[in-house]
């Protein structure tokens, strides 16, 4: 399960940053909305994931509520979900 939810938090991370760096300068640069229709879905998909997991690695890791509020906040920021994987999960 820990597995499971590092893919799932670097597939995040990495489509918030498409999503900033590539798809949203598209379309107000270039007028292409389409990009950001689609990586916006696959990252607000993986975004959900990524909350369920990060709830049952509370639950597995016995992390405690502020680690839980931390790692949940590191998805809103860029590269944040890279930071939570080397501080708050096991080195596998």
């Amino acid at each position: 399960m820990i597995k499971a939810f590092k893919i799932i938090s670097i597939l995040e991370a990495v489509s918030f940053l498409v999503l900033l760096g590539i798809a949203m300068p598209l379309k107000y640069m270039f007028n292409m909305p389409e990009y950001v229709q689609t990586v916006g879905m696959a990252h607000g998909i993986l975004f959900v994931l990524y909350i369920i997991g990060a709830y049952f690695m509370y639950e597995k890791l016995d992390w405690s509520g502020k680690t839980l509020l931390i790692v949940i906040f590191c998805s809103v920021l860029p590269f944040g979900p890279f930071y939570a994987d080397k501080k708050y999960l096991p080195k596998s």
